[in-house]
C-alpha cells in the first residue's frame, strides 16, 4: 500500500469518528440491547458470587435490616452484631454499614427476606425505579429514536455497577435526576428531593451553592425542610441512641481512607483516589480540593448561560462525578442524566464535531475505566467525566441568554 492510501485511511478514520454519521438510531438500538443481553450471564455470575464465599456490598444493607428487626437500633453500628448478622447469608463475609441513620428507612424491609431473594428484589427493582426517572432526561423525538434513547439509559455501564455491587447508586441516582427534571415545574418538590440526598450527603456536596446562584430559594428552603424532617424521623424511629452510635461508622471509614494499599482507591472513580495512587494523601487533598473548587464556580456560573433549567441541571450532575472527593463507580447512574440531556440537545440542534464520539466513550466509561483500574493500577475515571464537564458548558443558546 503506497504511502498516499495511508494518509487517505487515517484521513477517512478521523472523519468517520469526527462525525460517527453511521451510529444511528438502528445500529443504537441494535447495540445497547446486545449489551443489555450481554448483562444477564454477568449479572448471574455477580450473584453467585454474592451469594457464594466473595459476598457483596449488599450484606451491609440486609444484615442492618435484620438487625433492626431483632432487637435495638444501635447494633446497626456495632461491628460484633454486624458480623453475627451477616454470617446467617452463609458467605462468611462481613461488610460494614456506615450509612446514616435515615437510610435505616431502606434497609429495615430487607431484613425480612432471606439474603439471595433481597439481593435480587434490590438489584432489579432499583435498576426498574432509576430507569422510569432517568428516562424523563431524554426528550422524545419520534418512536425509533425514543427507543433508542430508552435502550441506552437502561443498559448504561453505571447501571449495570450499581445493580452488580447491589449498592444504592440507584437511590441516590434516581433522587438526583427527578430533583433536577422538577426543579423548572416545582422548586418545593425539587428541593424535598434533594433533601432526601441526606442518606449519602456527600453526592449533594454542590447542590446548596448552586441552588443560590440560580437563586432557588424555595427549592433551598425545601431542601432543608426535607432533610431535617428525614432525620427527625428517623430520630424518633430509631431513638437518640442510634444517632449517638452513628460517629463509630466514621472509625471504619477513616481506616479504609488510611490504609497504604492502592487497591481501594483504584476502586473509588475520584481525582482524590487518582492523585492518592500517583502522588500521596496530601497532594491528592490539595489537588481535589482545586478540582471540586473549580468545578461547583463552573457548575454555579452555568446558570448565566444555560438554555434551560435542564442544562444547568446536567452541569450540576456531570460536575459531581469530580466534586466529591468520596465515589465509587457504583454511585454513577446518575451521569446518565447529563449525557441525554446532550443527546437530546445534539438532536434537535445537531450534532457538533466530535461529540457524538465522545458521548458514546464518556457511556461506556464507568465499566472501562472500572475494568481498567486494578490491571493498569490507574484511575482513568474523572477523565470523561471532566470531558463530559466540557461538552456541557460548551452548550449554550446566546440568544436565550442576550433575551434574558
Amino acid at each position: 500500500m503506497d504511502p498516499m492510501s495511508d494518509q487517505d485511511l487515517s484521513a477517512r478514520l478521523k472523519a468517520n469518528l469526527r462525525t460517527l454519521t453511521w451510529l444511528d438510531a438502528g445500529r443504537v438500538r441494535v447495540y445497547a440491547a446486545m449489551i443489555l443481553v450481554a448483562y444477564i450471564p454477568m449479572m448471574v455470575k455477580v450473584f453467585r458470587e454474592a451469594t457464594g464465599t466473595v459476598g457483596s456490598d449488599f450484606l451491609a444493607f440486609w444484615g442492618t435490616g435484620r438487625l433492626l428487626l431483632s432487637g435495638p437500633a444501635p447494633r446497626v453500628y456495632d461491628l460484633a452484631s454486624e458480623h453475627a448478622a451477616q454470617m446467617a447469608a452463609g458467605t462468611g463475609q462481613m461488610v460494614a454499614y456506615v450509612n446514616p441513620p435515615p437510610y435505616l428507612f431502606l434497609a429495615a424491609p430487607l431484613g425480612l427476606m432471606p439474603y439471595a431473594l433481597a439481593w435480587v428484589v434490590w438489584a432489579l427493582s432499583g435498576w426498574a425505579i432509576w430507569f422510569l426517572v432517568a428516562r424523563r432526561a431524554l426528550p422524545n423525538i419520534g418512536a425509533g429514536q425514543d427507543w433508542a434513547g430508552a435502550l441506552v439509559v437502561l443498559a448504561f455501564p453505571g447501571a449495570y455497577l450499581a445493580a452488580s455491587h447491589a449498592q444504592n447508586g440507584f437511590v441516590t441516582g434516581a433522587l438526583l435526576i427527578a430533583a433536577v427534571l422538577t426543579l423548572r415545574r416545582s422548586q418545593a418538590l425539587s428541593g424535598a428531593l434533594f433533601g432526601l440526598l441526606i442518606i449519602k450527603p456527600h453526592l449533594a456536596l454542590l447542590v446548596p451553592f448552586w441552588l443560590a446562584a440560580g437563586r432557588k430559594w424555595t427549592a433551598i428552603a425545601a431542601a432543608a425542610a426535607s432533610a431535617t424532617a428525614l432525620c427527625l424521623a428517623s430520630l424518633a424511629v430509631f431513638g437518640l441512641d442510634t444517632w449517638r452510635a452513628y460517629p463509630q461508622s466514621f472509625e471504619v471509614s477513616q481506616i479504609l481512607m488510611n490504609q497504604p494499599s492502592a487497591e481501594f482507591f483504584l476502586r473509588m472513580c475520584t481525582p482524590y483516589a487518582a492523585l492518592r495512587v500517583l502522588f500521596g494523601a496530601t497532594l491528592a487533598m490539595i489537588g481535589q480540593a482545586v478540582i471540586t473548587l473549580v468545578t461547583g464556580v463552573l457548575a454555579c456560573l452555568y446558570w448565566r448561560r444555560a438554555p434551560s433549567d435542564e442544562a444547568a441541571g446536567a452541569m450540576l450532575l456531570a460536575a459531581t462525578a469530580l466534586a466529591s472527593p468520596y465515589l465509587f463507580s457504583y454511585d454513577l447512574p446518575f451521569l446518565i442524566m447529563p449525557i441525554a440531556f446532550l443527546i437530546g440537545m445534539s438532536r434537535r440542534e445537531g450534532w457538533r464535531p466530535w461529540e457524538k464520539t465522545l458521548l458514546v466513550l464518556i457511556w461506556l466509561s464507568p465499566l472501562a475505566t472500572r475494568a481498567a483500574a486494578l490491571p493498569l493500577g490507574l484511575n482513568f475515571m474523572p477523565i470523561p467525566a471532566a470531558i463530559l464537564v466540557g461538552l456541557v458548558w460548551t452548550t449554550w443558546a446566546p440568544q436565550k441568554v442576550a433575551a434574558a
